[in-house]
């Protein structure tokens, strides 16, 4: 794949794309390029005066851009379900679900429907909005489910989920980015077996500068972590227009097949160009299919593969 940049993206004039998390950061630059290209781009963000910022921003690039903005709270099963009954109004076709926003390290607090907020809101909130796109998703022919995870990954802590026994701000960010690569390579497993042509793939943009980093810090108010973390960006971190491209990558090279993840080919996966890499992650079938029941079960939202695929 060489040094793939944004320059390697074709024309998406045909293509409609959803991206969650899209008023900064990752997502908005991600958002960016894909309507550079002529993809229809609809900006799922929580923050309704912030997205509507990103989209003039947008417009003001890029005059003929096709995109705008829906307001999107996935730490509220409510507004997911709301969200979904209004796309479902308003699109027939979906070719690219970006699966980008999170949370990170915050201090401990829960979802609106009571869970710990990084597990409900990066995972918990993504599994219930891609289940109930999907029969947009197989219907639209190609499509593809990209879901940012993380080289910060530690284990599902199936006993305490919620983290209510005692609570790890670090382990519980890398629970649900965790819980997002086994979501990627179960929702495959799944989509194989009903000889599906919609995939699903992950990425993760290394270590990126973002305002990401710096959220846990400001809802702790503690300047010490928030310089700590501006010296470690200055001294370690990309910059987002190289944390994009495995993103990019993902959702759009034609090289990409199902079940892939897609990260920075630098060392330890930190910086540089995308590539395909590989973990144990992927062979890892029972504890992703124990998620998933769990998932299923905390969320409500029953994936009826055999059903949304005779409905294509």
């Amino acid at each position: 794949m060489a040094k793939w940049n944004k320059n390697d993206i074709p024309d998406l004039s045909s293509k409609t794309a959803l991206v969650t998390g899209a008023n900064s950061g990752l997502g908005f630059e991600t958002s960016k390029e894909l309507a550079r290209k002529g993809c229809q781009v609809i900006l799922a963000s929580r923050n309704m005066k912030k997205a509507t910022k990103a989209l003039n921003q947008i417009n003001k690039l890029i005059p003929k851009a096709k995109v705008q903005v829906m307001q999107l709270d996935l730490a509220s099963l409510t507004s997911i379900k709301e969200f979904s009954a209004q796309f479902h109004l308003a699109f027939n076709r979906l070719d690219l679900l970006c699966n980008n926003a999170g949370v990170m390290a915050l201090p401990y607090c829960k979802t609106e429907d009571d869970f710990e907020m990084q597990f409900g809101t990066n995972h918990l909130g993504h599994f219930a909005l891609t289940g109930l796109l999907l029969d947009i998703l197989l219907a639209t022919e190609n499509s593809r489910i990209v879901t940012t995870c993380s080289l910060i990954r530690t284990k599902i802590y199936f006993n305490d989920l919620n983290w209510e026994q005692s609570y790890s701000r670090w382990n519980a960010y890398g629970q649900s980015k965790l819980a997002n690569l086994l979501f990627t390579y179960e929702l495959q497993r799944r989509l194989t077996s009903i000889q599906s042509k919609t995939i699903s793939v992950a990425c993760h943009p290394g270590y990126t500068s973002t305002n990401l980093q710096f959220a846990g810090p400001k809802m702790s108010d503690s300047k010490l972590n928030q310089k700590f973390m501006s010296l470690a960006n200055y001294l370690f971190a990309q910059k987002v227009e190289m944390g994009i491209l495995p993103c990019l990558y993902a959702l759009i090279s034609s090289d990409v097949k199902g079940g892939n993840c897609i990260a920075p080919r630098g060392i330890f996966e930190w910086f540089g160009y995308p590539q395909k890499v590989n973990n144990r992650t992927k062979k890892d079938k029972v504890t992703a299919a124990r998620l998933w029941a769990v998932s299923e079960e905390l969320t409500g939202i029953n994936y009826a593969f055999s059903d949304l695929n005779n409905q294509r």
